[in-house]
């Protein structure tokens, strides 16, 4: 389960970072999550698994979150088509770094703010 605001801060964040150094984190965390998720779906187009949905690992900025959701692997690929943008379970962004961009079922896609965030997203995308 995750606890965002457990570790600190409003966000679970220590307040006394820098925004820089929160903004890293957060990009860190989401792109480890990402790629967790990334190998899911591999693993899955490997072994010949015709699914429509796909069980993702909340890709937020919480480094203990460990939920998970389901989302459609069209819905999926759509999210991945754009380096800053992560899948997370609903009500897990982080709105000094991000922004919801659609809304599913027990889903958020969240997008990156400009900034220090963003150029890490951009930077580890598996897919670029």
């Amino acid at each position: 389960m995750c606890h965002p605001a457990g570790r600190g801060g409003q966000h679970g964040f220590v307040t006394s970072m820098d925004e820089e150094e929160q903004a890293r984190r957060v990009g860190l965390n989401e792109s480890i999550f990402r790629q967790v998720n990334e190998q899911i779906e591999s693993l899955n187009r490997d072994f010949g698994t015709e699914q429509r949905t796909m069980a993702a690992v909340c890709e937020c900025a919480s480094g203990d979150c460990t939920e998970r959701l389901q989302i459609s692997i069209s819905a999926y690929e759509a999210v991945r088509a754009d380096p800053r943008r992560y899948v997370i379970v609903s009500g897990h962004a982080v709105p000094e770094f991000e922004s919801v961009v659609v809304r599913g079922e027990g889903y958020e896609v969240v997008e990156k703010e400009a900034g220090p965030a963003a150029e890490l997203a951009e930077e580890t995308d598996p897919r670029s």
